[in-house]
């Protein structure tokens, strides 16, 4: 998918950073939304007043020095990922938030890493990686190159027969199991089911937990299953998930998996299956065709994530509440 979109992105990437640069406020989406913003209450159509919007913030470097920016800025997030705490199983948190149109999706990854953070304890490392305009100059982006940066760094760093690797992507999904990395006007490759298994695979990581928290995330489990991966999706390969758009603060999945169940389990599969019923009351009561999200648990994570836990004391809740702090758009 990413070789056949490279000439056509390359070209559009150079329109719109010249239109940028010569002082027109007004740009139009880089993205087609029409099949990637199902949420609670939106349709999935995109006004066209909003997909003119320029989100891009008056304080933050230009779209080019930004895009410059991205090797430093990830050297640095790697270079603060802390010790690996020794004689033991430590757990890798590589949060992605792909959307930078909404909130929601940045929110979810900051919580993630707060979570793991303070709950449980030195042996829990976290990555962030996201679009969002208003973190341009403190997070690297959440694009395909980062990414695959991101996982051969955490390569380098892990115990690879025995430490975890826990990828966490929250952003829109589409029908064919594309997951929607966008940062207007930045030219940005979209990651596929098969995208992301392909990268994967030439990674070391002999344990990993997948989450995908999109619509039609159910996709990504047959080619993300495998010995040693427990994989989690927010929906089923052909329903909708919920509680995405500018009016959310999470997810439903965000709010049912991270908020409410890893704050009173450690147990990755216990807290799904805690996460699966409340999703599905919420979605009773709103009404809502259920999203039903899967889980697939391959040989021997299970016994890795145990061993994980053994050696973990899990810290108080941590509450959930959305960054204060807004970007200025233009």
């Amino acid at each position: 998918m990413r070789s056949t979109l490279t000439v056509l992105l390359a070209f559009a990437a150079g329109v719109l950073l010249a239109t940028w640069w010569s002082g027109h406020l007004a740009m139009p989406s880089t993205a087609s939304h029409a099949a990637t913003t199902p949420d609670s209450m939106a349709s999935d159509a995109v006004p066209e007043d909003d997909a003119d919007v320029d989100r891009w913030p008056s304080q933050a470097p230009t779209p080019e020095q930004v895009l410059y920016a991205q090797p430093r800025m990830m050297r640095n997030a790697l270079a603060e990922l802390g010790p690996r705490v020794p004689g033991k199983p430590n757990l890798y948190l590589l949060a992605i938030a792909g959307d930078g149109s909404e909130d929601v999706f940045h929110n979810e990854a900051e919580y993630a890493a707060r979570l793991f953070a303070q709950r449980f304890g030195a042996s829990a490392h976290s990555l962030v990686l996201e679009n969002n305009p208003a973190t341009l100059t403190t997070r690297p982006l959440a694009s395909w190159s980062n990414l695959e940066t991101a996982l051969d760094g955490l390569g380098k760093t892990m115990q690879p027969d025995q430490d975890i690797l826990l990828l966490y992507l929250t952003s829109h999904g589409s029908e064919d199991h594309t997951l929607l990395l966008d940062m207007d006007p930045l030219p940005l490759d979209q990651l596929g089911a098969s995208d992301l298994a392909g990268i994967l695979a030439i990674h070391p990581f002999k344990w990993k937990v997948l989450v995908v928290n999109a619509c039609y995330s159910g996709g990504f489990v047959p080619p993300l299953r495998g010995p040693g991966t427990l994989v989690l999706t927010a929906a089923r390969a052909d329903r909708s998930s919920f509680g995405c758009g500018s009016d959310s603060n999470i997810t439903y999945f965000g709010k049912a998996w991270l908020v409410d169940a890893l704050n009173h389990t450690d147990n990755f599969v216990d807290s799904f299956k805690q996460a699966s019923i409340q999703i599905s009351r919420w979605e009773q009561q709103d009404k809502l065709t259920p999203s039903e999200p899967q889980i697939d648990i391959g040989s021997g994570i299970t016994e890795q994530l145990a061993l994980w836990r053994k050696n973990i004391v899990a810290g108080p809740p941590v509450a959930f509440k959305p960054p204060a702090t807004k970007a200025v758009a233009r």
